[in-house]
């Protein structure tokens, strides 16, 4: 995505959060509909997509009248995708009459918030949050999610490493963070499991810090082929950057926090070659190409990152209420284990834990600038 784009879509999106803030007047008139997620900060590329995709699905339902005579009305809050910001989040969201949630986008600000909502009997549902403990362990079942789990995107990640390019010596660090850990724990796992690879380093960084030196020089001392890295792009850009200036030669192979266009943009050159699972490509499906023109056409930009995920769930969400004839919560459980819905993603259910049926991940290569499908 160029500079000019992005910031058109950055600006687009900073303008309808201020006009999606809640009317007075309108509690009881219409449904409403929240959206959590990192507005701003280093994240914002992966959460203001999911605001404009449920801002493209409501218009739509609401210029045909809404649903059995309600209009939706959004409620937007910004988690900067900090656990100890989203419990904040979640609580405004509670406190203005949310019925249901688009939200959260990290695993970790999504672990924090969910406890709240659970205890409001409120929907939610992520385009992003990956880690699997939110649906395997149910302890939240009021949680949905339209991306597969990490277990799977790691699983996907090393059979590429293992199978397609044939690594034996593989070091997996981490951000330490839900997310970042959790993909790669279970990347060491299935790494572990094969017998086809060694794991040379497991080890976790520190978030934000200038200097990624240290566990550069720790790869290179490992002798590993390829460096699997479980976290999000910030860190990702710096660490390829020192893998580059450092002449290390090992591939670098990470998750779908860093198949994000902005990843390429702050590495620059240094990208050049990376692999990042994400999301299977989805171009040649009808609704994702119609979804897309739609986002260009009002923002002037082409969407970001889990646009199609995020638009995905705010239909998935759509379809069970007109369904469920309510917000309550096991109406819609019900109706969102049940009903097939038509989306950018394909046809999509959910099983009894809250999983996506129909979706999955892919490995991506940065080639001459751009994420390409490889698998």
């Amino acid at each position: 995505m160029k500079l000019m784009k992005t910031r058109k879509f950055v600006a687009a999106a900073a303008l309808m959060l201020a006009i999606s803030a809640p009317v007075a007047g309108m509690a009881g008139d219409t449904i409403k509909f929240g959206v959590a997620g990192a507005h701003s900060g280093d994240l914002a590329s992966y959460g203001l997509p999911s605001v404009n995709a449920a801002k493209l699905v409501i218009d739509q339902v609401n210029a045909k009248g809404g649903i059995n005579g309600k209009k939706i009305e959004m409620l937007v809050e910004d988690d900067v995708c900090k656990p100890e910001v989203a419990t904040n989040t979640a609580t405004k969201l509670v406190s203005q009459g949310a019925e249901v949630v688009l939200g959260h986008i990290c695993s970790g600000a999504t672990k924090s918030a969910l406890p709240i909502y659970k205890n409001a009997n409120v929907l939610v549902m992520s385009p992003s949050a990956t880690n699997p403990e939110l649906t395997y362990s149910g302890e939240y079942p009021n949680f949905f999610r339209t991306i597969a789990p990490d277990d799977v995107q790691a699983k996907v990640d090393v059979e590429f490493a293992l199978n397609k390019l044939g690594y034996t010596k593989i070091a997996v660090i981490h951000d330490k963070g839900d997310y970042g850990k959790g993909f790669a724990e279970f990347a060491k796992s299935f790494l572990d499991k094969s017998g086809k690879a060694e794991v040379v380093l497991f080890e976790g960084v520190t978030p934000g810090a200038v200097d990624y030196s240290a566990i550069v020089q720790k790869i290179k001392k490992s002798g590993a082929q390829a460096v699997m890295f479980g976290g999000y792009h910030p860190e990702a850009s710096k660490i390829i950057g020192m893998m580059k200036k450092k002449r290390l030669d090992a591939a670098f192979i990470s998750d779908d926090g860093v198949k994000d266009d902005t990843f390429i943009k702050v590495a620059g050159a240094d990208a050049e070659g990376a692999y990042a699972s994400g999301p299977k490509d989805t171009t040649k499906n009808p609704l994702s190409i119609k979804a897309k023109e739609e986002h260009k056409a009002a923002f002037g930009a082409d969407p970001g990152a889990f646009f199609e995920n995020a638009y995905a769930a705010t239909l998935a969400m759509v379809n069970a209420i007109e369904k469920a004839g309510s917000t309550d919560l096991e109406a819609l459980k019900k109706a969102l284990q049940t009903e097939k819905v038509d989306t950018p993603l394909g046809n999509i259910y959910f099983d009894k834990n809250g999983d996506a049926i129909g979706v999955g991940f892919s490995v991506y290569q940065v080639q001459n600038g751009k994420f390409v499908e490889l698998n």
